[in-house]
């Protein structure tokens, strides 16, 4: 028995010498050493914040007002405002149009008189603008008393240049109280 034990043993001796003898790989060792120094320096570009102008509205058109609104942005600031204007004019005339609605035809008139244009209109068209009640050649003779009219200039178009005088009521007192002229 030992023969045979003997015999395998040269058996599988041979074939694995066989094995090594007829093995097609190939081994390779390597070493591979890698040194990263890495410094980056990262910069990012964007637009800065933007001011928004706010939205200013009015709700309907019976409303004397104008909106304006406006923003500036820098790199650092942003500013935004906004508001509304009062139109004087235009509250005028719906002053004016309220009075003669309500049948105050010459409390209209006297209201648009307070607009420099229209006094001076109302003189060119002979028709001067009412004071203290006084209408048609008595306003015109009270405009005249007080220095408004003589005093008007017309320009090259025939239209006369004023503004409209502010009414000074101490006037009227003082020719109530004779008294008090001379003060």
């Amino acid at each position: 028995m030992k023969k045979i034990i003997v015999t395998a043993i040269l058996a599988v001796a041979g074939v694995s010498a066989y094995a090594q003898t007829t093995d097609n790989t190939i081994r390779t060792d390597s070493t591979s050493r890698s040194y990263t120094d890495n410094n980056s320096t990262t910069t990012i570009k964007s637009p800065p914040p933007t001011a928004v102008a706010p939205a200013v509205t009015t709700i309907n058109n019976d409303v004397c007002a104008v909106a304006a609104s406006g923003a500036v942005q820098t790199q650092i600031l942003g500013i935004s405002m906004g508001g509304t204007m009062r139109d004087m004019n235009c509250e005028r005339i719906k002053l004016s149009k309220n009075l003669y609605d309500m049948g105050m035809k010459v409390a209209a008139v006297a209201t648009l008189c307070q607009d420099e244009r229209v006094f001076a209109a109302m003189l060119a068209a002979g028709t001067p603008c009412p004071v203290d009640g006084k209408i048609g050649e008595q306003a015109k003779a009270e405009w005249d008393r007080r220095g408004v009219i003589s005093n008007q200039k017309k320009d090259n178009v025939g239209y006369y240049a004023t503004k409209p005088p502010v009414i000074d009521l101490s006037d009227k007192t003082k020719e109530n109280n004779p008294e008090q002229v001379g003060k």
